[in-house]
């Protein structure tokens, strides 16, 4: 790469928990640019969590997206005419990026009215260690495992 390496944009802080990745989650939960919706949302979710579960609706959250995160992840590598799948580890700002994704996109699928109740199923379902977005995770695991025969190809 000739270019210098681009600035890490600052991200502030959410304004009612003073919490840097709850501002990430909600960029990513934002739609057309309507931050104020997405917080709007988010926050709706976390106060449904709290009442579910009798716990701080953040923690759980926290917790929830600490097990959907994956450590290691497959990427395809072409080496004399063949394709393999090769495991390698994620650096932790992708880790992050990876998980608050797949959090976000499996709540949209999910058969429930609203937003806030989508997400906050999909937490409530991750910090219990099942529901789509965890099963994501383990199947990247599961790949990674099974093709670890390959991890000498590393990039």
């Amino acid at each position: 790469m000739r270019k210098s390496k681009p600035k890490k944009r600052i991200i502030l802080p959410d304004p009612k928990h003073n919490d840097v990745l709850v501002t990430r989650f909600v960029n990513n939960l934002m739609l057309r640019g309507k931050k104020n919706l997405a917080f709007k949302i988010f926050y709706d979710a976390i106060e449904i969590v709290s009442d579910k579960t009798k716990e701080d609706g953040l923690e759980v959250w926290k917790k929830a997206l600490a097990n959907v995160t994956p450590s290691v992840e497959v990427k395809s590598r072409r080496i004399g005419g063949a394709t393999f799948q090769i495991p390698s580890e994620i650096r932790p700002e992708r880790k992050t990026s990876i998980g608050i994704k797949n959090m976000i996109s499996y709540a949209k699928k999910r058969n429930e009215r609203g937003m806030a109740n989508k997400l906050a199923g999909e937490i409530l379902s991750a910090s219990k260690e099942e529901g789509a977005a965890f099963k994501r995770k383990e199947d990247m695991h599961r790949m990674a495992d099974a093709n670890k025969a390959f991890s000498h190809f590393r990039f």
